[in-house]
């Protein structure tokens, strides 16, 4: 889920400077607008110790009129909280309707360090992240905007900060700070949980790149700007309206192209392989594979493949790799096209429940439920609010499949814009490839960067531990199938022998 923040978006002192008044201005204005509104604000400001989260609540407090603003920073309950059910402290700190609340920590706080210090289960922590979205829920449906941003930092980043807070800025120091970060990768994983499950449509939660500063504070402030705008701009004043996540968002600072960079653009794609090499690995997997799926088999086992990509990628001939390795009676391919009429008339994800494998038993998808954030959303077939709470549903979606014991591997097949052109000319003049171009695919290539940012979006929500996404890097074809039989073989073999 975090990879998305770890791509290296930045804004130079000089940009920052430049954009800041104009974004200030608008705040301010935003504000006025808020207090002859039936709504309030909270902004729930979290993340990785070492983030500058407090530095994010000092600039919050320069560019509003804090008039209207008041920052509850919750740390150590007092003895009067600890004698009341614990929400008690938050509700006693709700802004009154036009007013601003900046909470520093909030009631995701105290669960998670329960957690990754384990004075709670992962039950009990899933029971307080159910009262928090019932909370969340009654405060929106009252006409509260909640923006929730959480600051990210990577392990090396988080540990030279440290070092370098132990030498200046002692005095804004946390005393928790290097027991936390010595739990980096505990937190992570708790905190991966918190965000998935408690990101809604009309909460959702904004995750942002906090290495460089300028950066972090621009898209602080453009985030907040967008939602309230949205808010107003909503033609019914107690709808709260969604807006796009962290990267969508962000696509409007224009200063720098680094901002704009997402989690695809860490892929190398310059990674091939021989003629010789291809085939001697691709023999060798295959063979496994075919063992493996055969261990499935005895072991009752199911496994779910989906294959999601650009157009042109390659995911039809890799998924044929996949498929030459296994016996025809243990696997089924499902192609997702547009949904029929009797699709359309049920939930989404109906017809995909309907093609889980039984025990023992393959099923492979060649494009899945992730269109409905893909092409549903750039092409305008599902609304704003459709497909933001569609992250938490697909989510719980794959956490049921787990539960059950099903494998699930997930594929991105990532291919420059560059070959994607060269295949396509190469489609159009090859009399067995042409019917694989048609008038929608080049429609589709003219939207490739709100695509980018779909997927950026797409991993940064639903690439979680147990359900990680694999970025394959397809320039090259038969690096490409290799890496994915290497993906499904090692998933099998390690859940297999757990």
């Amino acid at each position: 889920m975090f990879e998305a923040a770890e791509v290296g978006r930045k804004l130079s002192k000089k940009e920052f400077n430049a954009a800041e008044p104009e974004l200030h201005h608008s705040l301010l204005s935003l504000q006025q607008k808020l207090r002859r509104s039936d709504h309030s604000l909270i902004i729930i400001v979290s993340g990785v110790e070492g983030a500058g989260k407090g530095e994010i609540v000092d600039r919050l407090n320069k560019w509003f009129d804090t008039r209207d603003v008041q920052t509850c920073a919750y740390w150590e309950q007092s003895e009067e909280e600890k004698q009341r059910p614990r929400m008690w402290r938050f509700w006693r700190d709700m802004p009154m309707r036009g007013n601003i609340s900046i909470m520093f920590g909030s009631w995701y706080t105290r669960p998670i360090v329960d957690a990754a210090f384990g004075n709670i289960s992962e039950a009990e922590l899933d029971q307080e992240l159910a009262r928090i979205r019932d909370l969340e829920r009654a405060l929106t449906a009252d006409g509260v905007i909640i923006v929730k941003l959480w600051f990210h930092l990577p392990k090396s980043e988080q540990k030279e900060r440290l070092e370098q807070d132990a030498k200046i800025n002692k005095f804004k120091k946390s005393p928790v700070l290097e027991d936390f970060s010595k739990r980096y990768d505990q937190f992570a994983k708790i905190c991966e949980r918190a965000l998935r499950l408690t990101d809604g449509g009309t909460t959702p939660w904004h995750i942002i790149e906090a290495t460089n500063y300028h950066y972090r504070d621009f898209a602080t402030g453009k985030i907040i700007a967008s939602r309230l705008e949205s808010v107003f701009n909503s033609d019914e004043s107690q709808q709260v309206a969604t807006v796009s996540n962290t990267d969508s968002v962000l696509d409007a600072i224009e200063p720098q192209e680094s901002a704009k960079i997402t989690v695809l653009d860490r892929v190398d794609l310059t990674q091939s392989l021989t003629e010789s090499d291809y085939s001697e690995r691709l023999s060798e997997l295959q063979k496994k594979l075919h063992g493996l799926a055969w261990l499935m088999n005895e072991k009752k086992r199911n496994a779910v493949l989906l294959f999601e990509g650009w157009d042109a990628a390659g995911k039809g001939s890799a998924l044929r790799r996949v498929t030459a390795a296994i016996d025809a009676r243990l696997y089924r391919v499902i192609p997702i096209a547009a949904p029929t009429d009797e699709e359309k008339g049920h939930h989404y994800l109906w017809r995909f429940w309907r093609h889980i494998p039984r025990a023992g038993r393959f099923t492979m998808y060649d494009r899945s439920w992730y269109g409905r954030v893909l092409v549903e959303r750039v092409e305008g077939f599902a609304s704003a609010d459709e497909w933001q709470r569609s992250y938490a549903e697909i989510n719980s979606f794959e956490e049921q499949l787990l539960d059950h014991g099903i494998i699930l591997c997930k594929f991105w097949v990532h291919i420059s814009k560059d070959e994607q052109l060269r295949r396509f000319k190469e489609r159009e003049i090859d009399p067995r490839k042409k019917h694989k171009i048609t008038d929608e695919d080049w429609r589709n290539r003219e939207k490739w960067d709100d695509y980018k940012i779909a997927v950026n979006d797409m991993i940064a929500h639903t690439s979680t531990s147990r359900a990680p996404w694999t970025l394959v890097a397809g320039n090259d074809k038969k690096f490409a199938r290799i890496q994915i039989l290497e993906t499904v073989s090692s998933q099998l073999e390690m859940l297999l022998e757990d």
